[in-house]
């Protein structure tokens, strides 16, 4: 079985930690993902390269990416092909990269990264927020779309997942289509796999117990003011 294949119809879990989060060292972050593939998780997208050298390890697919904010350029989803070779190194056997078309460090272009991504062997999945910006990742060799920035580009940010672009993507794009971003209830995940999606990404709801907690804080009569 290949490596999309291995995924689709099932539940890929994105462990990262964000700020003041204790769960960011990597020791705490390997329990969270292994927590996550014991619960049923078929595969893992991870943040950084010693996170993903470590979720290799666990024995189901590994999306890998590395956020990093460079002067000048918007782009922080894996924005160059040096971040493809560290990736690929770890052992990510997809690597993950905003392909918003929005300019990129040094002036490289997404069909290099995703070439990059080949001659080492992995799959390319295009972060994207639109169907146009979709249908140039595929034009440009990505193997797998996924819906991970919409509404992070032009905001404002949506409080739910981007269900109706599942479906438009599904119906466009030639290749797998991974729904991601603000996936908080399992309604939502069936509605996504409804609408035509290959698997489902759910992050924060499962991997950061700090703003799972703030969720639930909030609806009290009398929220902590410092959380």
């Amino acid at each position: 079985m290949n490596v999309a294949e291995a995924i689709r119809g099932r539940l890929v879990v994105s462990c990262q930690a964000q700020g003041r989060s204790p769960f960011r060292d990597t020791g705490h972050m390997m329990a969270m993902a292994a927590a996550a593939v014991l619960g049923g998780a078929a595969g893992l997208r991870g943040q950084g390269v010693d996170h993903v050298r470590g979720m290799v390890g666990l024995g189901v697919p590994v999306v890998g990416l590395v956020k990093r904010h460079t002067p000048g350029s918007p782009v922080y989803i894996t924005p160059t092909e040096a971040d493809v070779a560290a990736l690929t190194g770890a052992g990510a056997q997809i690597v993950a990269a905003d392909a918003t078309g929005r300019p990129r460090p040094g002036g490289e272009k997404l069909s290099d990264l995703v070439a990059a991504t080949h001659a080492a062997g992995a799959l390319f999945m295009a972060d994207v927020d639109s169907v146009d910006t979709a249908m140039a990742a595929v034009d440009a060799g990505a193997d797998l779309v996924g819906t991970t920035l919409s509404g992070y580009v032009t905001g404002p940010v949506p409080d739910g997942p981007d269900i109706a672009l599942v479906g438009k993507l599904s119906r466009h794009c030639p290749v797998p289509v991974i729904a991601e971003g603000r996936y908080r209830t399992r309604t939502q995940v069936s509605a996504a796999f409804d609408e035509g999606a290959w698997a489902v990404v759910v992050g924060t709801a499962i991997s950061d117990p700090v703003n799972t907690t703030r969720r639930f804080a909030q609806a009290c009569p009398h929220p902590r003011l410092d959380s």
